[in-house]
């Protein structure tokens, strides 16, 4: 009887590791423009706006010490505070990128302080070239140097309708 409950159990537990895996998320509607994201680390957050109006919520992973503000290089959290993205890349060594313009003036004061290196090259990315077979597992663990990361085909759909210049606010 035990065996039987425990095959049972594992069936469906494979059963709802599948349809977690395959089941679709909603896409961004055709055409979106989209004016402001809002990162909320403490619920792995990333929204985005279309002028006040929210059009979508990814799910997503942050830096291995993601609580609290980056304060320096090596620190593996993700940056708290006002940026704005500054670059997209496609050809970037996880999927595709797009860059936050971290650090800023008051970053590089507070590393300065603590006579240590800011860091830099903080992106919204995608998995690492070669492992997108993962996709949405990789929500389960923090596990970037500072970044925040999606699945490729969320980075695909988001780096499309990004422009440069679109401010991020990163919240606790």
């Amino acid at each position: 009887m035990t065996k039987k409950i425990i095959k049972l159990f594992a069936a469906i537990f494979f059963v709802g590791l599948t349809i977690y895996y395959f089941f679709p998320d909603r896409k961004l509607p055709n055409e979106t423009r989209i004016t402001k994201l809002v990162v909320l680390k403490s619920e792995r957050k990333l929204l985005v706006y279309d002028n006040k109006k929210l059009i979508k919520t990814y799910k997503v992973a942050l830096g291995r010490n993601p609580i609290g503000d980056k304060k320096v290089e090596g620190d593996k959290k993700t940056p708290e505070g006002i940026y704005y993205i500054n670059d997209k890349n496609p050809n970037s060594g996880y999927h595709k990128n797009l860059g936050i313009s971290y650090p800023n003036a008051d970053d590089i004061a507070q590393a300065k302080k603590l006579s240590k290196s800011v860091g830099g090259a903080i992106k919204i990315h995608g998995l690492k070239n070669g492992r997108g077979y993962i996709g949405k597992f990789h929500r389960w663990k923090d596990w970037t140097l500072g970044c925040i990361a999606l699945t490729n085909s969320e980075i695909d759909e988001l780096y499309g309708a990004v422009r440069l210049g679109t401010p991020i606010n990163i919240k606790p």
